[in-house]
Order: C-alpha cells, then structure tokens, then sequence
C-alpha cells in the first residue's frame, strides 16, 4: 500500500500544471542542495583533524559533543521556522478501504525523510566513520551516531507538535539565548555539562535506548492527533474561527498610509509565510555572531559588510523582494479602488524602515566586538534604509508571480523568479564592493561614511525616487493584474 501511495504522488508531481515552471529556479535550488551537502561532508571529513590541530591537547569527540545541545535547540528553532511538513491529498481515499492508520503512518513516515534529517548525517556519519579510523571505541561510537539519528528524528516529529505554536518557539529562543548567556557569563557551564551527556553515550552505548524511548512516544503523540483528524467530516469541513483584530489605532500617526499599513501588518501576522520571513528577521540579528567570532573574517571587511547588512536588513531583503506579490491573491481589488498608488508605495517603505530601525536598536550588544564593528552596522543600516528599501520598491514593478501566502516559506519557490537573483547584485555585491574598494585604497573609516552618505542621499532624494518609482509601477500594473489573476 505504502508503494502505491509513492507512486500516487510521483504521478500527481509531474502530471501537475506546475511541474517544468520555474526550472532555473529549481536547478538553483539544487545546485544549492548540493553545496550544503558538500560543505557537511567536508566538515565531517576534516572536522576531526581540524579540531585537532586546532586544539591538540584536547579530544576532537568532546569538543563537539559539547556543544551539541545549542546546535539541537537551533535547529529545532530553524525547523520551526522553515521546515514545511509533509502533506498528503486523503479527501479521494477516505472512501476506499484503506485503513486510516495507514495513511497516518505514511504521512508520518514520510516526513522521516525530510531534508532537514537527512543534510545532518552527512556530517555525522563521515565524522564517526573517521573517528573509528583514529582508534575510537566502535561501539561506542556506533551508539553515538545512533543517538544523533534518534535526536534528529525525535526533532523532526517534536516539530510536528509545535508547529504553528508562537508560545513554544519563544521558549525554545528564550532557553537557547539563556543557556549562551549562562555560559558567556560563567554563571554555569553549559557546555560542560551538555558535553558530558554525550560523553556517557559514548562511553555506555546502552544510554541511547532512551532516544528509542522519546522517539517512540513522540511518534504516538503524533499518530494520535493526526489519527483522530482523518475522518471525512474533518478534511472537507471548513473550520470557522472567529476573527481577532489588534489594536492598531497608533498606526494613524502615519496618515494617508496608516490603512495600507495596518493591512500589512494584518497580513504579515495572519499568514505562514510573511510570519516566517518576520520572525527570521530577528534570527538575522545573530548573524553577526559567525564573522565578528571567527578571526578568519578579520582579514576580509567585505565579508564583515556583508554580515553587517543582514543583521539590520534581514525583514527588508526577505519582504521587500516580493513586494508587490504579497498582495497577489487580493491586487485586483486594490487597484479598482480610489487611492494613489505612491499611499500603497509608501506604506511598503514604511514597513521596511521602521523594521531595519528596530533590528537596528537591537543590534546594540555588537559593542561588545568593538567601536568599528557598530559603526559598520551602524552604516549598514543607513544603506539598508535610504538605498536598499528603495530599490527593492523598484525591483518589485518586475514582480509578476502570485504568492499563496498559507504556504511554508522554506522549499516553497512560488514567487520566485529571476529578478530575486538580479537584485541581490545592488543590494549586496554593491556596498560590500564599494567598502572593500574604500578600507583597501582609501582608509577603513572613510568605507563606513561612503555607505552611510548613499544611505543619507537616499533619503534626501527619497521623494524623487518615489515619483519614479511610481510611474514603473503604474506602467506594470495591468500586466501585474493579468499575472497575479493566474493560478500559482
């Protein structure tokens, strides 16, 4: 049955009107896919004798163990935020007789083989077979890797759980940045302590039965819910929820673009996709924390620009890039109405700010790595506002894939198109160029006031771009009409 299944859903995927669109996009996706697997497989390979000559006198297995509890909490963070759990069509089989527990275990099943638990055993299983090559204990070493396939597994059916669950991925983001502070501050020793756990997996084999038992029993809880959801009344039933609206009432400040902003905060909040790009703009503040940490960096200031652009510009370069698609499913509506399209325009440019803005106030603990470092950020962030908002405006009157906004943001290609890979020229090769040209030949300072006096520039002429702008997309608003009322 579960063969028939697979291959129920081999013919739907290429028989679908969408198979063979957008393959550029998915060859990029790929060659990516590709990369990541490499990069996981090298670090696998080389970790070991890296760590060691690193840190010779210490034992490569126990570093990594380690810190191993902060990589399973980031990662369950990252699955919250980008895994798209596995879906499966039951409406035509709930009248045939196939047992619903066999569907269940299938959609189940089939989540197993996600992406996100296979990329890491291209680290794990080179890394143990290279540790069995060095003398490591077999056993022990078999039970370790064992138990990193269970921990992977038991988070992939753990995401399941909490999955659309605000409150537990703030828990999950509050324990994580408790535990660094903990340990940042020697208030305890975390990664003593996470260390040792796994020290014992590997010196008492037997302990990673108990990963048997929490996969198990997360698999239930699992099986449980999604079998109690599989009745016909439940898949063809449409659950009627009764709306909530916030209090938005201090939007007014903004005036003529106070409604259109209010629609896009509603929007943003309301759907799965715009929620994921928000919340991952705050994920793009620790950004920082891989190049300012690592001194391999120290030696590439381009690279530093590069981190300090996304730290400010994770909201901006993730949500202006699709605009104006985010209001494909309702566009057709919004321009049959009476409004100036600059109102529409400037709400957008709002949002964008106000969001590089805050991530920007938030950005302050970078002090810690050093005057200059703020200071780059500090420049990047005026970049990001008076330059990179604006031509994300203007690269969005090229936008002409409609977005379902209920889909998940990871995996999910619909909107994507070529100017997604064309802009990211001006928006990130440019300033990273134009630093690197300045600290290289001119002086290290200066590299910072460059930026920043394009950002200011941005801003002074911002109502002459705007006019600009304006005309592109009153230009492109019915070819925008005609693509947006076509089916993703």
């Amino acid at each position: 049955m579960i063969s028939k299944f697979i291959s129920l859903e081999w013919k739907s995927f290429i028989r679908s009107a969408n198979f063979g669109k957008s393959l550029a996009v998915k060859i990029l996706i790929g060659f990516f896919a590709l990369y990541f697997i490499l990069t996981f497989l090298s670090i696998g390979v080389f970790g070991y004798y890296i760590l060691k000559k690193e840190f010779p006198d210490a034992d490569p297995l126990k570093i990594v163990n380690s810190y191993l509890l902060f990589a399973i909490l980031a990662d369950l963070i990252f699955r919250y935020l980008m895994q798209k759990l596995p879906v499966m069509n039951i409406k035509p089989l709930l009248h045939l007789p196939i047992k619903k527990s066999t569907l269940v275990h299938y959609v189940l099943g089939k989540s197993s083989g996600s992406g996100f638990n296979i990329l890491g055993l291209f680290f794990y299983i080179p890394f143990s077979i290279v540790l069995i090559k060095e003398g490591y204990s077999v056993a022990g070493v078999l039970g370790w890797l064992f138990t990193m396939f269970l921990i992977i597994q038991s988070a992939n059916f753990l995401n399941f759980l909490i999955n659309k669950n605000n409150i537990a991925l703030g828990s999950i983001v509050t324990i994580l940045v408790g535990l660094i502070a903990i340990q940042k501050f020697e208030i305890f020793d975390v990664v003593g302590f996470g260390g040792q756990i796994f020290d014992a997996i590997y010196a008492n084999p037997i302990y990673s039965l108990i990963g048997i038992i929490v996969l198990v029993g997360l698999y239930y809880l699992n099986y449980k819910q999604l079998r109690n959801l599989v009745y016909l009344d439940e898949a063809v039933t449409k659950k009627v929820k009764e709306a909530q609206s916030a209090d938005l009432s201090w939007a007014d400040k903004f005036g003529d673009v106070a409604p259109f902003i209010k629609n896009d905060i509603r929007l943003i909040w309301r759907n799965k996709r715009t929620k994921t790009v928000f919340l991952m703009s705050f994920l793009f503040l620790f950004y920082g924390l891989i190049f300012y940490t690592n001194d391999v960096y120290s030696k590439m200031p381009a690279m530093l620009m590069f981190a300090a652009l996304f730290i400010t510009g994770g909201f901006s370069l993730n949500y202006g890039q699709f605009i104006p698609a985010w209001d494909s499913a309702h566009y057709k509506m919004l321009m049959s109405q009476s409004f100036r399209y600059r109102k529409f325009l400037e709400s957008k440019w709002v949002l964008m700010v106000s969001m590089t803005a805050i991530l920007y106030l938030l950005s302050i603990p970078y002090l810690y790595f050093g005057v200059d470092i703020f200071l780059m950020i500090t420049a990047g962030a005026i970049f990001n506002i008076g330059f990179n908002s604006l031509f994300l405006l203007f690269a969005g009157s090229f936008n002409k894939k409609r977005i379902d906004l209920n889909k998940s943001g990871f995996g999910n290609t619909q909107g994507t198109s070529i100017t997604q890979f064309v802009i990211i020229i001006p928006l990130m090769l440019f300033p990273m160029l134009l630093f690197w040209v300045f600290d290289k030949f001119v002086g290290h300072h200066l590299g910072f006031i460059a930026l920043a006096v394009i950002g200011v520039l941005g801003l002074v002429f911002k109502n002459y771009f705007m006019n600009l702008i304006e005309k592109q997309y009153i230009k492109s608003k019915y070819v925008m009409i005609d693509a947006f009322g076509k089916e993703a």
